[in-house]
């Protein structure tokens, strides 16, 4: 539980954010927006499998993030990040930011498209650029988008699992073991039909909670 609250505590509000970030950039009215957006969207298309198996490659204490880091600062030591308590989660949820943040992008995206025009010409009129401009006329437009991407980025970080089963199978010393992971292994490798049926229905009730809250 405790992992899986952390995931979700640090991936909702920086993923939200940044694909909000990022929609408004390939929002603007300037060239080559089309190339970013299909950059941005080509890793929710790829397989979280295949993904996390290359992240697992670049986490390797003789992989390519060791290797860049070494180049900038020669006197550094590798570390194995996924084989450290202190650096695998965090490693996780650096990877499952980078993954999903194109598509909640492509969410904020249709919500800043629906927001009309006039409001922004109205805007002009009365002075309000920068800052007032999103605060009060971009943000108020995306309500509706708000509410559906924290819900299902928070639905999302508490399903959390795929990444786990592939890159560390929910070590070292269960410092990334997740609430699904551990139902999944209960109910499948060990056979404890009935915990896992326990451990699922906790975590029914802990999302329909959260999902009420966020509505």
């Amino acid at each position: 539980l405790r992992n899986t609250l952390v995931f979700a505590v640090v991936v909702v509000p920086v993923q939200a954010g940044l694909a909000l970030v990022l929609a408004l950039l390939v929002n603007a009215k300037v060239g080559g927006t089309n190339f970013f957006r299909t950059l941005y969207f080509v890793p929710v298309v790829t397989s979280m499998v295949v993904v996390s198996l290359l992240w697992r490659f670049l986490y390797q204490k003789d992989g390519l993030l060791n290797a860049l880091i070494t180049l900038v600062h020669p006197g550094y030591q590798p570390v194995d990040w996924l084989n450290d308590t202190r650096t695998a989660l965090p490693a996780i949820i650096v990877m499952s930011i980078w993954q999903a943040v194109g598509f909640h992008m492509i969410i904020w995206l249709s919500g800043l498209q629906t927001i009309p025009g006039e409001l922004y010409e109205a805007g002009d009129l009365d002075g309000a650029t920068g800052w007032k401009r999103f605060r009060y006329i971009t943000w108020p437009g995306l309500v509706a988008t708000r509410t559906f991407i924290l819900i299902t980025i928070t639905i999302a970080a508490f399903s959390l699992f795929t990444q786990v089963s592939v890159m560390t199978q929910g070590g070292p010393l269960d410092s990334t073991t997740t609430v699904v992971y551990e139902a999944v292994q209960s109910g499948f490798v060990q056979q404890e039909t009935g915990y896992a049926s326990a451990i699922s229905l906790v975590f029914f009730v802990l999302v329909l909670l959260i999902s009420f809250v966020q509505r």
